[in-house]
């Protein structure tokens, strides 16, 4: 049975961030994810989680500035000490959250740069964030974002990520498979989960290619989430959609996995 965590950048925005907690709890979520904790205090995450017996699953390192196009200074070149930086932000609030994934944010290319001074610089920094993590226990995840929603990211492909992962060479680096994006970019979905089954530690889901819920468009999502248990995925899928309309009326996918 697949287990699902609540997105609370994208889901329950109906709420003030800090009160999304208890309304993914209330819905029958056990766990949460979201982009950024960086604009709050660590306590009042903290307590967020634990009034509502809520799980801390994943959130990523900071993005940089997003107000000049910026989405992760991870692979920039010349900016490794602010890389660095937020690496140790987030393993800061991961540590005192209790969450076990933390998302390394790369880049956009800027156009006419070379890309392969941003691919050492990300490779570089990711080795740093793997051992920072690794003593306390914290997996290193790499997310391909397609090209309509992030242009010019510094990838856009499942199996630019899994070669990247090769190349950092460390044992607590894997993929995030966000099945919306491989859709986009790669298709054969079901290819993907049987033949990289392990190389990939979180999922996030929703539809394709509207990015609503996960029971309309071109993904059979019933049928994927049957062939993740059947290869014996255990961790979280994370609900990263834009609800049609309010998140509870759009839940109704949901009531079966509760």
């Amino acid at each position: 049975m697949p287990k699902f965590a609540a997105n609370l950048s994208t889901m329950f925005t109906e709420y003030p961030f800090l009160e999304r907690f208890a309304a993914a709890a209330k819905a029958g979520f056990k766990g949460v994810e979201f982009l950024f904790p960086y604009d709050y205090p660590i306590a009042d995450l903290k307590q967020a989680l634990t009034d509502n017996q809520l799980e801390m699953v994943l959130f990523n390192t900071s993005p940089g500035d997003t107000a000049a196009g910026e989405w992760g200074v991870s692979a920039i070149p010349g900016r490794e000490q602010e890389a660095r930086k937020h690496i140790d932000l987030a393993l800061e609030y991961a540590v005192a959250l209790g969450c076990k994934q933390i998302h390394i944010m790369a880049a956009v290319v800027p156009e006419g740069a070379n890309r392969q001074d941003y691919y050492a610089t990300f490779i570089d920094n990711l080795r740093y964030a793997a051992d920072r993590f690794a003593p306390h226990g914290i997996t290193v995840l790499l997310e391909a974002l397609n090209p309509k929603t992030k242009p010019n990211y510094l990838y856009s492909s499942q199996y630019e990520t899994l070669e990247l992962v090769k190349k950092v060479g460390k044992e607590n680096i894997f993929t995030q498979l966000d099945l919306f994006h491989a859709q986009l970019v790669d298709g054969n979905l079901s290819h993907l989960i049987t033949e990289y089954s392990g190389q990939y530690k979180h999922i996030q889901i929703a539809s394709a290619p509207d990015r609503h819920e996960p029971d309309e468009g071109e993904i059979n999502y019933p049928w994927i989430f049957d062939l993740l248990d059947k290869r014996g995925y255990s961790g979280w899928i994370g609900c990263e959609y834009l609800p049609r309309t309010t998140t509870l009326d759009g839940l109704g996918w949901f009531q079966q996995y509760k």
